[in-house]
C-alpha cells in the first residue's frame, strides 16, 4: 500500500493503531498490545503502509530515549535507599533466578551463549506502565501486595539500568573508533563528574525558575533528553545511556514527579512509533518459526516468576495469599525488553530472529497476565488448596497486628480513608468503641498513631472476618469505596459481606455506595443500611443553606440509597 506523502502514510498508521486500540479496550488489553499488533500488520508482509522507515525510525528512537529518562527519574537515591528489605529480596532473587534459569532453557533451545545471555535478560523486566495502571484501576496501589510489587519492580527498573549500562560497555569495546576507547571513556566519566555538579548544585534553582511556566517544563524536560541522549550518543554511549542520565540528574528535584506527569502521555504517543518501527521489521515467516520457542518461555515467566516470588515472601513470613497476588505482577514482560535487545542487535550482538522471539513471548505473558491480574481473586480461590507450601506454619509478616483480637468493641470499621475516619471522629466522639481495619499498613499505622486501635486486613480475604472479635460488635460499617463501574473484578464489600455472616455475625451492616444501581445490588447482597456520602453531603448542604426539599428532590427510591429502605 503506497502513499503519497509520509504525512499520509503517517495518518494512515495513527489510525490503525486507535482501531487496533479499541479492540484491544474491549479485549481489557494493555496499549503495548495493541501497538505491537499495529506494527505487524503495517508491516511488508501484512499492509505494507511503511515505507518511510527513516522517519518513523526517528520518531521512535525519540520515544526511547523518553522512555529511559522517565526511568532515570525514577531513580532517586531517597527513594531506592527507602526500599524494604523484602522488595530488595523478591526483586533481586526473582531477577537472578529468572535470568539464571532462563539463560539454561535458552541454551536448551540452541541458541548460542550470547543470544541465550540476552534472551535470558530480557525475560526478567515486568512492565511497571502495565502493573501500575492494572493496580490503580483494581485500586491495590496501596495494598499490602501493591506496594510490594512496585517495591520490587522499581528493583527491576535498576537492573534495567545496570543492564543499559553493561551494554553500552560493550558497546564502547567492540566499538571503539572514533575517539577511541580512551576517550570514550574519558568523556563518559567527564559527563557523570557534570551531572554530579549539575545535581549538587544547578537542578533545583534552574527547574524552580523554568516551572514557573509549566509549557516550559515540558519543553525543558524534553530537550534535556536529547540533549543527553545526542551527546552521549556522539561520545559512544550511546543514546538509551544518555536518556537514563537526564532523569537521574532530575531523579532528586522537587519537580520531579511534575515533570513525570506532563511527559507520560507524549512518551506512549512516541513509543508507538518504536513498536511500528519493530513489528514493521520483522517477517511473518520468522514470527512463525519462533512460536514453539516462544510458548516454552512464557510458560516459564507466566509460572515461574510468580512461583520464585511467593516462594521468597513465603520465606520472609508472608501469608500465601500476599504472595500470590504479588507473584502475578511479574508474569510477563515488559516493553523493556524488546529495547533491551534492540540495544543488542544495534551492537551486532544478537540477530533480529532473537527480537521475534521475545516480541512474541512480550505478546503471550502481557495478554494472558493481564486477565490473570484482572481475575486475581478467582484465580487465588482456584489454586488456593495448591499453594500452602509456599506458606510457613506461622505466617507473622502480613498482620503484624497488636494485642486487640482478645478486646470487645462495639463497631469495627473496614476503610481508613477520609470518609471511614470522619466516620470513627464522630463514633469516638460518643465513646463508642470502634475497631479500625484496612488493606493498606500505612493507612493502618497512621491511625494506630494517633491513639486509635487498628489492624491490617483485605476485606476481599474471607478467612480474615474469621479472626475479628465479633462477639459484642452492633454494627460492622464498610467505608471503602466502591470499584469503576465495569472494571473486571470482584466486589470486597459483597466478599466481606458474605464472609461476617459465614463467621456467625448477628450484627447489622453499613455499607458504602455512590449510585442507585450498586446500592440495590448491596441490599440484595444482605446490607442493611447503605451509605451514600455523596447524597448525604448534598442534603447536608442544602440544610444549611435554609431549604429542606428532600422529600421535593427525591424519589423513594433516591431516599432508599441512604436508609436502605429500599432501591
Amino acid at each position: 500500500m503506497e502513499f503519497s506523502s509520509t504525512f499520509a502514510e503517517i495518518a494512515a498508521v495513527l489510525v490503525l493503531a486507535v482501531a487496533i486500540g479499541i479492540v484491544g479496550l474491549l479485549l481489557r488489553q494493555p496499549l503495548i498490545v495493541a501497538f505491537i499488533a499495529t506494527g505487524i500488520i503495517a508491516g511488508p508482509d501484512a499492509l505494507g503502509i511503511v515505507s518511510s522507515a527513516e522517519h518513523v525510525a526517528l520518531l521512535a528512537e525519540i520515544g526511547v530515549a523518553v522512555l529511559l529518562f522517565l526511568v532515570g527519574l525514577k531513580l532517586d537515591l531517597h527513594i531506592v535507599r527507602s526500599l524494604g528489605a523484602v522488595a530488595l529480596a523478591t526483586g533481586l532473587g526473582q531477577v537472578a533466578f529468572t535470568s539464571v534459569v532462563g539463560f539454561l532453557i535458552c541454551l536448551g533451545l540452541g541458541f548460542d551463549t550470547v543470544t541465550s545471555a540476552y534472551v535470558a535478560v530480557a525475560l526478567t523486566f515486568s512492565s511497571t506502565i502495565i502493573i501500575v495502571k492494572l493496580l490503580s484501576d483494581k485500586r491495590e496501589v496501596d495494598s499490602l501486595h501493591g506496594r510490594i510489587a512496585i517495591g520490587f519492580l522499581i528493583v527491576q527498573d535498576i537492573a534495567v539500568v545496570i543492564a543499559m549500562i553493561v551494554l553500552s560497555a560493550l558497546g564502547v569495546r567492540a566499538d571503539a573508533g572514533g575517539l577511541g576507547i580512551t576517550g570514550i571513556l574519558g568523556g563518559g566519566l567527564l559527563l557523570l563528574l557534570a551531572v554530579g555538579a549539575f545535581i549538587r548544585f544547578v537542578a533545583e534553582p534552574l527547574l524552580r525558575r523554568v516551572a514557573r511556566i509549566p509549557e516550559l517544563l515540558v519543553t525543558f524536560a524534553l530537550a534535556w533528553a536529547l540533549l543527553f541522549a545526542a551527546v552521549c550518543d556522539f561520545v559512544g554511549l550511546g543514546k538509551e545511556l544518555g536518556g537514563l542520565l537526564a532523569g537521574v540528574s532530575l531523579a532528586s528535584s522537587s519537580f520531579r514527579e511534575a515533570i513525570a506527569s506532563r511527559l507520560t502521555s507524549l512518551r506512549d504517543f512516541l513509543l508507538l512509533f518504536f513498536f511500528i518501527a519493530l513489528g514493521s521489521g520483522m517477517r511473518i515467516a520468522t514470527l512463525g518459526e519462533q512460536v514453539p520457542a516462544a510458548l516454552l518461555l512464557s510458560a516459564f515467566v507466566l509460572i515461574g516468576n510468580p512461583l520464585i516470588v511467593m516462594a521468597i515472601m513465603g520465606y520472609m513470613g508472608y501469608r500465601k495469599r500476599t504472595g500470590f497476588f504479588a507473584g502475578l505482577t511479574v508474569a510477563q514482560i515488559s516493553e523493556f525488553s524488546l529495547v533491551f535487545m534492540a540495544m543488542g542487535i544495534s551492537l551486532g550482538h544478537v540477530a533480529g530472529d532473537s527480537m521475534a522471539l521475545v516480541t512474541l513471548v512480550g505478546l503471550v505473558t502481557i495478554t494472558l497476565s493481564t486477565y490473570m491480574i484482572l481475575y486475581s481473586h478467582s484465580l487465588y480461590r482456584v489454586v488456593e488448596p495448591y499453594i500452602g507450601w509456599f506458606e510457613r506454619r506461622v505466617a507473622h509478616r502480613d498482620g503484624e497486628m497488636p494485642d486487640v483480637l482478645g478486646e470487645r468493641y462495639d463497631i469495627i470499621l473496614f476503610g481508613l480513608g477520609r470518609y471511614g475516619g470522619e466516620i470513627a471522629r464522630v463514633l469516638r466522639a460518643s465513646r463508642v468503641r470502634v475497631l479500625g481495619a484496612d488493606f493498606d499498613p500505612e493507612a493502618v499505622q497512621r491511625w494506630r498513631d494517633a491513639g486509635h486501635t487498628g489492624i491490617y486486613g483485605d476485606a476481599a480475604d474471607p478467612d480474615f472476618a474469621m479472626v475479628l472479635p465479633l462477639d459484642d460488635v452492633q454494627w460492622v460499617v464498610i467505608a471503602t469505596p466502591p470499584l469503576p463501574s465495569g472494571l473486571v473484578h470482584e466486589d470486597a464489600r459483597l466478599i466481606v459481606m458474605k464472609a461476617l455472616r459465614d463467621a456467625g455475625f448477628s450484627g447489622r451492616i453499613a455499607v458504602r455506595s455512590h449510585h442507585r444501581d450498586d446500592a440495590s445490588r448491596l441490599e440484595a447482597g444482605g446490607a442493611d443500611v447503605v451509605l451514600a456520602p455523596f447524597a448525604d453531603a448534598a442534603t447536608r448542604a442544602a440544610e444549611l443553606m435554609g431549604f429542606n426539599c428532600i422529600a421535593q428532590s427525591e424519589s423513594p427510591s433516591e431516599r432508599g440509597v441512604r436508609s436502605g429502605t429500599g432501591s
